[in-house]
């Protein structure tokens, strides 16, 4: 595990009275809005990313460099090997597919959504915050099954069960503000709130530089949103030809 603490009188304990919430940073265009819309509702935000073994690293040198522009008080990255179970394009020697797919693609992580709320929950304790803050959503996505309410609210029951505060009557609630929000929507949220989202990487082959393929099933809902909401796409592409005129 590492950490970066953005402020020197960062609490790390549930000692204190904050307003406190732990947001699961991946470094894409939805958590970035999600750490926004927690920073507008006037939460400390503490966020986690998390090192899988997924294809590229971009992303997490991106959840750094969010965690500090957008004024988390903490930035955790927390180490777990996915590689070893596979099963994904993301985490196995299995392409990355670069035409719409139907079903659920092979760019789902098993598990992945419930692996990452298990440990933003344990942190969440740990600090004391009373919010989760996750961007899933179940409009402009790839049909990922731990994507869906029902997912989330099966999880919040557990979390109810499963935890110290939950069982003594203060359970921690997990907000999903971006779940019914096409992606056109999101930017233009993120937008108004200031997110810079030329920090952001949702490619799933960015290259070392954070630079997108245009290709992939993730490049194309990102380019869709920014056309359609009229916002200047500042993503960096790999070819010139897969940059928006």
């Amino acid at each position: 595990m590492t950490e970066n603490t953005f402020s020197e009188d960062a609490p790390t304990s549930a000692a204190t009275d904050a307003k406190k919430c732990v947001v699961l940073l991946s470094g894409g265009l939805d958590s970035a809005t999600c750490l926004a819309v927690a920073r507008d509702q006037g939460y400390d935000c503490y966020t986690m990313a998390v090192d899988y073994g997924q294809r590229h690293r971009a992303e997490l040198a991106a959840s750094e460099k969010l965690a500090e522009a957008m004024g988390a008080v903490a930035h955790k990255v927390l180490h777990i090997d996915l590689r070893n179970i596979g099963g994904s394009a993301l985490t196995d020697d299995i392409d990355v597919p670069e035409e719409r797919q139907g079903g659920i693609p092979v760019t789902y992580v098993p598990a992945r959504n419930t692996i990452f709320l298990s440990m933003a929950l344990a942190y969440a304790e740990t600090v004391g915050a009373e919010r989760i803050f996750i961007g899933v959503n179940q409009v402009d996505y790839s049909g990922y099954p731990d994507c869906r309410p029902e997912f989330i609210q099966a999880f919040q029951k557990l979390a109810q069960l499963a935890t110290k505060v939950g069982v003594e009557g203060q359970p921690l609630r997990i907000e999903t503000p971006l779940i019914d929000l096409n992606k056109a929507e999101i930017i233009r949220l993120g937008d108004s709130l200031g997110v810079d989202y030329g920090l952001t990487v949702s490619c799933y082959q960015a290259d070392e530089q954070g630079r997108a393929c245009g290709q992939c099933d993730s490049c194309y809902y990102r380019k869709k949103g920014f056309a359609e909401a009229g916002v200047a796409d500042p993503t960096p592409y790999q070819s010139t030809t897969d940059a928006p005129a």
